[in-house]
């Protein structure tokens, strides 16, 4: 996969360098989504950074690197549905940047590194973030939506998932054989499905969000490009927060007591 996102870039980067000739002088070449021509990576390490930190923080509360979901942190940012339905919407993002003990950190993390470090060089830095802050909300939408009320999911996958799901429409874009990214995207999903405590939902929410992010960005036309992109971003934040706003009103009529183990829930 990530030497796959290297011919990504490295086409993308010639196709920017064939069309200098018509940018003004000065600008520099582009790769296909407008990025300037740059290896100097700043937002994957930080995102990792980030990650990391959230998870040190729990692991330290909880004083169990193992079991840091007991933590207090935890507890207030895991994706809970009947807690986004109460009014804690953070949860959507929040749940990102949590990971169940140092395993589920180092896979996601290992698999950010691979794949975002091109990613980011090929979309530039802020369409880079941009993408994989909606990837994360896709994913953690159609968790709410679909997922058990009651039911805690947390990590990064979904936002790496529409990372993953960008490097296919990238692929595509540029032409080159999509049959690698195919197949690690489809080998990903049967494991999705085979191992216990997956979120399915989240690693197919992230993937398609992800997809449709990443071709609003390479497909759009050179003329007013940042606004196509910008404008196709909101409209997929939109869309999101629709089905948001529709689940919430599912599960508006649910009463609650208790907490934890001991949660009890009435109503639709």
């Amino acid at each position: 996969m990530g030497a796959q996102c290297i011919d990504c870039v490295q086409a993308g980067r010639r196709q920017g360098a064939g069309r200098r000739q018509d940018r003004p002088t000065g600008s520099g070449a582009r790769t296909i989504a407008g990025a300037r021509l740059s290896n100097r990576l700043v937002a994957t390490p930080a995102l990792i950074a980030l990650n990391v930190l959230v998870y040190a923080i729990t692991a330290v509360e909880a004083r169990d690197p193992m079991n840091n979901q007991i933590s207090e942190l935890f507890r207030a940012w895991v994706l809970w549905p009947l807690g986004i339905a109460g009014g804690e919407w953070w949860r959507l993002f929040t749940a990102g940047f949590l990971h169940y003990g140092p395993i589920h950190l180092a896979v996601n993390m290992f698999s950010l590194w691979i794949i975002g470090r091109e990613m980011e060089v090929l979309l530039g830095k802020a369409r880079f973030v941009a993408l994989y802050v909606v990837s994360l909300l896709g994913g953690s939408v159609l968790v709410y939506m679909f997922s058990a009320t009651n039911g805690p999911t947390a990590g990064a996958s979904g936002a790496i998932y529409g990372l993953l799901g960008g490097v296919l429409v990238a692929v595509l874009r540029l032409k080159l054989n999509p049959a690698p990214a195919i197949g690690t995207i489809v080998l990903n999903l049967i494991i999705t499905v085979s191992l216990p405590n997956i979120s399915l939902f989240g690693h197919l929410g992230g993937l398609v969000v992800g997809a449709a992010g990443t071709a609003a960005m390479v497909y759009a036309p050179a003329k007013n490009r940042v606004a196509w992109q910008v404008g196709a971003l909101v409209v997929l934040v939109v869309a999101l927060l629709a089905v948001y706003v529709y689940r919430d009103s599912l599960l508006a009529s649910v009463a609650c007591s208790g907490s934890g183990a001991q949660l009890r829930c009435s109503g639709s």
